[in-house]
Parts: structure tokens; sequence; C-alpha cells
């Protein structure tokens, strides 16, 4: 089991985005995400959160808010624990040698077309409906989420 964070950077309705396309082996290789990543030992949710975004992106959070809790069970990887965050306010440029992939600000809605996790696709709706804190649980084989449970609760399938 792994804890690790993730940070839905905003601004001007978009969300700083990592494409991970740099790393070999990279469990999200070729898809968006946000920027995160493993807690170091000793660290806190939000330590973990502050020091990511700098070493990822160069910036600096002000503020943020914890938003919820992300169980992804996976047959290939393992079970991790994410801590999610959103912010937007921050200060600093944007790197432009992130060792992980390429950072751009995409659109909330344009991000939807782009190749993310399926459940992915679940917390960023519960962000865009300002959800109070949750705990969504995500449950995948191979690519292929195959259970979705929100507070506890089966969420139904999609048409």
């Amino acid at each position: 089991m792994r804890n690790t964070t993730l940070c839905q950077i905003e601004r001007d309705g978009k969300y700083l985005m990592m494409h991970r396309i740099k790393k070999a082996g990279d469990e999200n290789r070729d898809k968006w995400v946000g920027i995160g990543g493993k807690f170091e030992e000793g660290e806190s949710p939000e330590e973990c959160l502050l020091r990511e975004v700098r070493e990822e992106t160069g910036l600096r959070l002000h503020s943020w808010r914890f938003r919820g809790l992300v169980t992804f069970v996976s047959d290939e990887w393992g079970t991790e624990y994410m801590h999610l965050f959103t912010s937007g306010d921050f200060e600093g440029e944007v790197r432009q040698d992130c060792e992980e992939g390429a950072l751009e600000w995409i659109g909330k809605r344009e991000l939807l077309s782009k190749p993310i996790w399926e459940g992915d696709r679940i917390f960023l709706r519960l962000l865009d409906e300002d959800a109070p804190f949750f705990s969504l649980k995500l449950r995948y084989r191979g690519d292929t989420l195959v259970e979705a449970k929100l507070d506890g609760a089966e969420l139904a399938p999609r048409p």
C-alpha cells in the first residue's frame, strides 16, 4: 500500500495537468493526471502536497483544500490511498523541465476528451460539483474500472 497526494491546480477555468510521457514503467504512462506523488517517510498529506507541487511544477501553494480520499485498488499496481486537494492560490512560474511529463493548462471540459483514468472522471465531476469531503473507492482490472463506490455506496454504472 502506498500513500500519495494529487492536486488539481486551477486557473481561469483550467487545470494544470501533467501528460505522463517520460518515465519507463509508469503506471500512468500516456495519461493526463494532476500534480502529486508519493509520501516520503514521516510526511503529512499537506507536506507531501507542497513538496510534490514545488518539485514537479516550480509553483508554491499559499492555500489549498483537502477534498477527499481516493482508494485505488489495482490487480497490477496494488493499493494506493490518494489524498486529493485543490488549489487556485499559488505563485511562481510553471517549470518547463519536469522529469515525469509535460505540463500544460487544460480547460476542464477539454480534459475529459484526453486520455485519463475512468475513475478520474468521477472525482473531477465531484470537484466540479463542489461536493463535500468524500471517500471514493476505485477498483481496476488492468486499465478497466470494474468498481466504484462513493462514501461506501456503489455508484450506478454509466449507460
